[in-house]
């Protein structure tokens, strides 16, 4: 049994092209189950996000599997396949494993790092538990993938920096204020880089929320929507002494707040410390401002600074990521084999056994003058036989099931030997699920 993935993402096809692939996540009891009727496809999982379109599959048939996923795409979204195909990929065997380790660990995605993904494949194999499209296989694999997951963002620091000039913005406020529990936020301006800014410091903590606009009624909105105040453009100096934390975008075609707007803001905050953050261009904010005693002016030159810098440093712990992906999928990949190796295993001694004894019976029932002695004598020798003979076979599938070329062992026992697997191996199976 082959994992395969085929999909398509942010690498491989532009957004008008994801979206036309993409899956309703509140209906996916139809595809799921036209999925898992495909011939030869025994389990499925659908992957859809705004940034990709993945199915991982179980098959044994890992070329028909995948031309059977294509034109499964295809006609269920009414996208004609010669089309579609030039934007999908597929993965197979080691190669699906190493893929899907990568994309739930995030470091496949669009910002390396970032947390949604893995939430994002929860989900998805939360619908195909609940419609019962995925089995051992792919329940063993999407668990091992999240525990790759956590392992990636516990032994590296992929994810402990910002990437966003809006959250780069929270991470300069917080180096300056340590606590931001009992800060306040004003917003100048109501644009969407604002209301970005604002949301990430609510979810660290800030007290509350301040906006002011030259349209007063998109300042209401906007206060609204973060349970904040709103505030008339024209008290905008008579309020900015509540304010600890100042993000300002107005689109102005000049400065709106000079060093000079400062000396009465500063006397009434008794010269606690003040930190803006200028994200307009042309700029809101007199540079000057930073030589007003404890007032920290970051421009959005500034923030750039911070993402650059740490993205290299993701880029840096994505190595580490990497080979902690490497270590989990040789782990991944020998309880996989073993699931081909152990009913072979087993059905392949059955058969030996089956013929010993047949053979041990015949020639036991004409030997009149046999004692139980050499009952029990001939059957130590005849098993002594079979293990020795079995020996070989059997260490070559297990070392093949620890990394190797199983597939081509197992295929050539069961067709020499006429193996019947049945129910063959369950308990093991059992044993190795744990």
């Amino acid at each position: 049994m082959n994992i395969i993935v085929v999909g398509l993402s942010h690498k491989t096809a532009p957004v008008q092209i994801r979206e036309k692939v993409a899956f309703a996540p509140t209906q996916m009891d139809k595809p799921l189950h036209q999925l898992v009727a495909i011939p030869d496809i025994t389990e499925a999982i659908i992957v859809s996000t705004c940034n990709r379109v993945e199915i991982y599959a179980c098959t044994r048939d890992i070329a028909g599997g995948m031309a059977r996923i294509k034109r499964f795409l295809a006609d269920y979204h009414n996208f004609p396949l010669e089309a579609l195909e030039q934007h999908l990929y597929t993965h197979h065997g080691e190669e699906a494993i190493r893929h899907v380790f990568r994309v739930a660990a995030s470091l496949d995605s669009m910002v390396v790092g970032e947390p949604q993904i893995l939430g994002q494949i929860k989900t998805a194999y939360g619908y195909a538990a609940e419609f019962k499209t995925s089995g051992i296989i792919l329940n063993r694999f999407l668990h091992k993938a999240f525990s790759v997951a956590k392992r990636v963002r516990t032994e590296t620091k992929i994810a402990s920096s910002a990437v966003s000039v809006a959250f780069a913005a929270v991470e300069l406020a917080r180096k300056i204020f340590n606590d931001l529990t009992d800060k306040t936020v004003m917003l100048i301006g109501a644009g969407e880089m604002c209301e970005l800014a604002a949301k990430h410091f609510l979810n660290n903590g800030v007290r509350g929320v301040m906006v002011t606009n030259r349209t007063f009624e998109r300042a209401v909105k906007l206060a609204e929507e973060f349970d904040g105040k709103a505030v008339p453009f024209e008290d905008l100096f008579d309020q900015l002494h509540k304010a600890d934390i100042i993000l300002s975008s107005t689109g102005a075609p000049h400065c709106i707040i000079g060093p000079r707007d400062l000396d009465e803001v500063m006397r009434r905050r008794k010269l606690k410390p003040m930190f803006f953050i200028d994200i307009a261009v042309p700029r809101d904010i007199d540079p000057g401002v930073n030589d007003v005693e404890n007032v920290y002016l970051y421009t959005v030159d500034d923030l750039q600074e911070v993402v650059a810098a740490n993205l290299q440093q993701r880029a840096e712990e994505a190595g580490k990521a990497e080979e902690i992906v490497n270590q989990e999928i040789g782990q991944y990949f020998k309880w996989l084999s073993s699931l081909e190796v152990t009913p072979t295993i087993v059905a392949l001694r059955a058969r030996f056994d089956e013929v010993r004894r047949t053979e041990l019976e015949k020639t036991v029932a004409g030997w009149k003058d046999l004692t139980p002695e050499g009952q029990k004598r001939l059957e130590a020798l005849t098993n002594a036989i079979m293990n020795k003979l079995l020996h070989p076979p059997t260490s070559l599938l297990k070392q093949g099931g620890q990394g190797g070329r199983t597939d081509l062992y197992v295929d050539a026992l069961r067709a020499l030997f006429d193996l019947n697997l049945g129910d063959q191996g369950g308990e093991e199976l059992g044993e190795l699920e744990e």
